[in-house]
C-alpha cells in the first residue's frame, strides 16, 4: 500500500475516538522514523514505540555487573555493537570507558564470533553478553551448545535474553495504558510463528498485525489494524506471510527448549516480569557466565548487580513503555544527542530516540501529539 491509497483508505474509516498503536521492534521503529510514516498518519492517530529495543530494555543493575566484570584482567567481554556505549547507573560510565581503561573488550556480530574469540585465546576467560529477544536467543543456544560439543571450556554467555509475550502483558496491565493495537514485530514473529500473537486478540481483545519492514508493509498493517478498530472487530492479522508461518521456525524453538528455561528478570521501565527471560538449564549451567562469576567475585560485583534504577532525568523507561514521546523527555536534543547519549534509546541503532533524532521524526511527534 502506497501514501496515496493508505489516505484515502484511512478518510473512508469512522474513528470515532483518538487512537494510539504501538509498535513493539526497534528495526520497524527506524523505518517508521526513515520513512517519515507518523506524518503520514491523520490527526487523532498517534504511533507509538514500545519495548522492542533490547539494548533498551537492559536495567542498569545488568549493566553495572557487566562494567565490574570488564575490568577483570582475565575477561575478553564479546558483545555486539549497541552495547558499547550504554550507560550503567553512573552516567558517562560504559563499556567504551572501561576499555579506555585497558578492559579487553571486543565488538562481534554474533555469538558464533564469540566462540571464536574464546578458541584464539585460551588463557582468557570469553564472555558473550546475550542481548536480545526470541530473535537472538536461538543463534546464541546454537553457538553455546556448539562450545559445548567442541570443548571450548573459556566461554560462557552473560544471558540478557528476553521473550516479548511477558511483557506485552506486563505492558497492558500497567496503569494508564492507552494503546489500541499492536504492530508485532515480524522479526520475532520468524521464529515464534504469528500464533504467538494470537493472545492479543484471544484475551484482550485487542486488534494485532504482523508486519514487515518495507513502508508499504507498514502502513499496510497500520492500515489493518485501523480497520479492525473502526468495525470495532479485534484479531490477528499476518502480512509478513512470506517470513512467517502460523507455528513459527519449529528448529528454532527446539534449540532455545533445549538450551534455555524461563527466569524472572528486570526490564527497564517494566520493572521486575516473571519468565521473560532466559537461563541456561541445568545441564548447561557451566556455560552461565553469572554463575560461573558473580557468584565468588566479591561485593563490589554483588552490590552492582543489585543497584536498583536511580532517579534521573532520562525518560528511557517511560518512551519504551509510551508513556511519553521522545520529544517529550527533557533532555533530548539538549544534553542527549547521539554524539554524547544519557540513554539507551539515543545509544542504540534501534532505539526511539536515535531514530527520532536521526530523521528528524520529532517534527510528526510535535504536529500528532
Amino acid at each position: 500500500m502506497n501514501a496515496q491509497r493508505f489516505c484515502r483508505a484511512v478518510e473512508t474509516l469512522s474513528l470515532d475516538k483518538e487512537v494510539c498503536l504501538m509498535e513493539v521492534c526497534g528495526t520497524h521503529t527506524m523505518a517508521i522514523a526513515k520513512n517519515g510514516i507518523r506524518s503520514m498518519l491523520p490527526k487523532g492517530v498517534n504511533l507509538l514505540s514500545g519495548p522492542g529495543c533490547p539494548v533498551c530494555v537492559t536495567p542498569p543493575a545488568d549493566l553495572d555487573a557487566i562494567l565490574a566484570l570488564s575490568m577483570r584482567s582475565d575477561v575478553i567481554l564479546a558483545t555486539y555493537g549497541d552495547m558499547i556505549r550504554v550507560p550503567g547507573s553512573t552516567p558517562g560510565d560504559n563499556l567504551a570507558r572501561r576499555r579506555a581503561l585497558g578492559a579487553q573488550i571486543r565488538v562481534v556480530y554474533s555469538a558464533a564470533d564469540a566462540v571464536e574469540v574464546a578458541k584464539q585465546n585460551p588463557g582468557k576467560e570469553v564472555v558473550f553478553l546475550g542481548v536480545g529477544f526470541e530473535t537472538t536467543a536461538p543463534g546464541t543456544a546454537a553457538a553455546a551448545l556448539t562450545a559445548e560439543e567442541e570443548g571450548v571450556s573459556n566461554f560462557s554467555v552473560f544471558s540478557m535474553l528476553k521473550t516479548v509475550e511477558p511483557a506485552l502483558r506486563a505492558l497492558i496491565a500497567t496503569k494508564g495504558f492507552r494503546v489500541q493495537g499492536f504492530l508485532c514485530p515480524g522479526h520475532v514473529a520468524t521464529i515464534i510463528g504469528e500464533r504467538g500473537f494470537a493472545f492479543l486478540p484471544d484475551e484482550y481483545e485487542m486488534p494485532a498485525v504482523v508486519s514487515g519492514f518495507e513502508p508499504e508493509e507498514i502502513l499496510l498493517a497500520i492500515w489493518h489494524l485501523l480497520r479492525q478498530i473502526a468495525d470495532h472487530m479485534p484479531k490477528l492479522e499476518n502480512d509478513y506471510k512470506r517470513a512467517v508461518s502460523p507455528r513459527g521456525n519449529l528448529l528454532a524453538q527446539k534449540m532455545m527448549d533445549a538450551c534455555f528455561d524461563k527466569k524472572t528478570v528486570e526490564w527497564r521501565g517494566l520493572g521486575r516480569i516473571p519468565a521473560s527471560g532466559l537461563k541456561f538449564r541445568k545441564e548447561y549451567s557451566e556455560l552461565d557466565a553469572e554463575k560461573r562469576f558473580f557468584e565468588f567475585l566479591g561485593e563490589e560485583v554483588r552490590s552492582a548487580a543489585e543497584v536498583s534504577l536511580t532517579q534521573s532525568a532520562c525518560r528511557c523507561g517511560e518512551i519504551i513503555t509510551g508513556k511519553l514521546s521522545p520529544v517529550q523527555c527533557p533532555l533530548f536534543g539538549k544534553r542527549c544527542v547521539p554524539e554524547d547519549p544519557v540513554g539507551p534509546c539515543m545509544v542504540s541503532s534501534e532505539g526511539a530516540c536515535a531514530a527520532a533524532y536521526k530523521y528528524m521524526d520529532y517534527r510528526a511527534f510535535n504536529e500528532n501529539g
